[in-house]
């Protein structure tokens, strides 16, 4: 979000794009179309979509990306889930979210997505699907305000990393998008915990120059599956109202206008100790969102993200 201060309530907001259906080919056509679209052209299908990326955002003065395979897998994933199930949606057919489905494949970083989709396909092979991707990817640029949310995400100065997902069903085509912000290192830790019981995540700024601002702890029910005339409903995804916040401990002899110290451990090398508490009685899912700093003028941006279930 290049131009717009980021808030909680602003990350993450970036809705899925219905993609319009084309007609179909008839069948004629269709068996004697050569060359088709297969599992084995995803890899340069994905270095071509780095490609156009990259040169949209050295376009509008911002880094480049680099191809995260973490983050392709669970966006293939996903892909496979929408092509699958006939539907567009940042929600799994489990009701999962896009930071559940990475963090709890692994990753640690935070997380925005982007998801388009061409049912009625109208060629097959390799070259038709490799249009079909680029005009995807490239209406979701071309968003105006106030509906730009797929925009921001792409130009989004705060990312490092994107992983792309592709799933052909038929003439049903899914693309899933997943960007990354990688600021922070982990240690390894758990990542399911008993209701009231604490979770202690510690690690490091990559940059030791950074400054870890805040985290904020959220938490939702457990997610259920939803119908998929829900899921093809256009909705938003956010993380939810409930969170707590948590501060870096002040030093000895100050504290905050509040006139609270402080929550967790951190020294001016960049390392951490945070202890994130599971607050509610039932099961759920927490996370872990970390606010980081470049400079102490810096309103912060997330530069990690961490879920824990619950149960």
């Amino acid at each position: 979000m290049a131009n717009t201060p980021l808030t909680r309530r602003a990350f993450l907001q970036a809705a899925a794009v219905a993609g319009f259906s084309l007609p179909l080919a008839g069948h004629a056509q269709e068996i004697v179309e050569r060359g088709l679209f297969t599992e084995r052209d995803v890899p340069f299908a994905c270095d071509e979509l780095l490609k156009l990326l990259n040169d949209e955002r050295r376009a509008a003065g911002l880094n480049v990306l680099e191809l995260d395979p973490l983050a392709c897998k669970v966006a293939a994933e996903h892909a496979r889930d929408m092509a699958t199930g006939h539907f567009i949606s940042h929600w799994g057919s489990d009701g999962r979210k896009p930071y559940h489905r990475y963090s709890f494949a692994g990753g640690v970083d935070a997380v925005q997505e982007n998801a388009s989709a061409t049912d009625g396909v109208q060629s097959l092979a390799v070259p038709g699907i490799l249009a079909e991707l680029r005009e995807r990817h490239q209406s979701m640029l071309a968003e105006v305000p106030p509906h730009d949310g797929h925009r921001k995400t792409i130009l989004d100065p705060y990312h490092t990393h994107v992983g792309f997902g592709i799933a052909l069903n038929g003439r049903s085509l899914r693309l899933d998008e997943l960007y990354l912000a990688r600021y922070i290192h982990l240690a390894p830790f758990t990542n399911a915990a008993k209701p009231r019981s604490t979770v202690v995540l510690e690690g490091r700024l990559l940059n030791a120059q950074h400054f870890l601002h805040q985290v904020d702890v959220f938490y939702e029910p457990l997610p259920t599956p939803p119908s998929l005339e829900w899921l093809n409903t256009w909705r938003s995804v956010g993380l939810p109202d409930e969170h707590k916040t948590l501060r870096p401990k002040v030093p000895p002899g100050t504290y905050y206008t509040d006139g609270s110290l402080g929550d967790f451990d951190w020294s001016r090398n960049g390392t951490f100790k945070v202890k994130v508490k599971m607050f509610r009685d039932e099961p759920g899912i927490y996370t872990a969102l970390f606010w980081v700093r470049r400079d102490p003028t810096d309103k912060g941006f997330p530069g990690a993200e961490v879920c824990i279930l619950s149960q």
